[in-house]
């Protein structure tokens, strides 16, 4: 049994199989890549980083694809109205990023390029700790130790450390830096993700197959497929909320864009009441309401969300206290709880996006 503390031996280990096992994303500039002299686009890694905070990768590539086919550079983003980052944004969740994503692409733009060390990056609209080592790390070949769940599973293991998370994750995140390497420290933190997604999983590991299985004292005491420990979690408290729909008779729904800050912070959305246990009825104009039979649910972070759902078609004319009415309007522009909303208004009134009849 190897000693995992020896970086020397562990990380060229790894690196032997990520040259040769590398995933391939469209983000990333892979060994065969970065061996013909392909530098990694600092503007790539830093968008791919930012979507896929609290998001699958399966659910990034997509996403990924569209901004950079639509704003190639950081320069074209920078550019770009924000309504359109945010329309083009939705479904990713966690809207704040997308605010600070515009933010971010305008000051890197007027300083002329992404800075290329830790502290740099940090002070970046939107950038903490995690995203600047990645950034560091990967674009610019900096010695940071990147830090993921992958990466916690995969030094938890190595280490055997059996104190439960959250609170071992500082000690996760130095032993994880005894093990990062100065030389290839941004294919290195590649690796690491890779292992922890690919072999080092949460269940049923395939420790057969781990290229570092040898250091890995987890697996030693035979408790790697137990590790990381997780405190239990507390149960998630439900939330309870009214949704709006209002149509005029050409069909153009009554919308409002969110507040900038909070959730779904700056999109666009269906009026509603406040989430609460006991929440109170807020119409958004003076209209004969339907309440729509059946629940519209959604899981937020921090707690599940049951929305009641009303509809009602207005005269033109109408004069809303919030929002405004939007012809031509397209739901795929809404994060996913409006959409949510209108996929079940749909459901429930198969003529309601369109002119009433005789209107």
């Amino acid at each position: 049994m190897r000693d995992g503390s020896e970086s020397t031996e562990f990380a060229p280990a790894l690196l032997r199989w990520y040259d040769a096992a590398a995933r391939v994303l469209p983000w990333r500039t892979g060994p065969a890549d970065r061996a013909a002299g392909v530098v990694p686009d600092p503007y790539r890694v830093w968008l791919s980083e930012i979507m896929l905070q609290q998001t699958t990768v399966a659910s990034v590539k997509g996403y990924f694809h569209r901004f950079t086919e639509r704003w190639p550079t950081v320069d074209a983003l920078a550019a770009a109205e924000d309504a359109e980052v945010m329309a083009e944004w939705a479904g990713l969740g966690y809207y704040a990023r997308a605010r600070n994503l515009i933010a971010c692409a305008r000051v890197v733009a007027q300083r002329g390029s992404f800075p290329d060390t830790l502290d740099g990056l940090r002070a970046l609209p939107g950038v903490g700790a995690y995203t600047a080592a990645a950034v560091a790390s990967i674009a610019f070949d900096r010695a940071e130790t990147v830090v993921d769940g992958n990466v916690e599973r995969v030094t938890a293991r190595v280490f055997a450390v059996t104190e439960p998370m959250p609170k071992v994750k500082p000690k996760l995140a130095k032993l994880a830096e005894v093990l990062t390497p100065q030389t290839r420290p941004g294919d290195f933190a590649q690796a690491m993700m890779d292992l922890g997604a690919t072999i080092c999983t949460p269940r049923n590991p395939r420790c057969v197959e781990c290229p570092v299985a040898g250091f890995c004292k987890g697996l030693e005491q035979g408790i790697a497929s137990e590790l990381p420990k997780k405190l239990a979690k507390a149960p998630k408290p439900t939330r309870r909320g009214f949704a709006y729909v209002a149509l005029r008779p050409d069909g153009a729904p009554l919308l409002e864009t969110r507040p900038p800050k909070g959730l779904l912070g700056g999109m666009p959305g269906w009026p509603g009441s406040d989430w609460s246990e006991v929440p109170q009825p807020a119409p958004p104009l003076a209209a004969d309401w339907i309440e729509l039979p059946g629940l519209v649910k959604h899981t937020f972070t921090h707690f599940h969300l049951e929305l009641t759902v009303l509809m009602a078609h207005v005269p033109d004319g109408a004069n809303p206290e919030v929002g405004d009415f939007r012809p031509g309007f397209d739901p795929d522009a809404l994060p996913t709880l409006m959409r949510k909303v209108h996929d079940h208004a749909v459901a429930a009134s198969s003529d309601l996006f369109g002119p009433r009849p005789g209107a």
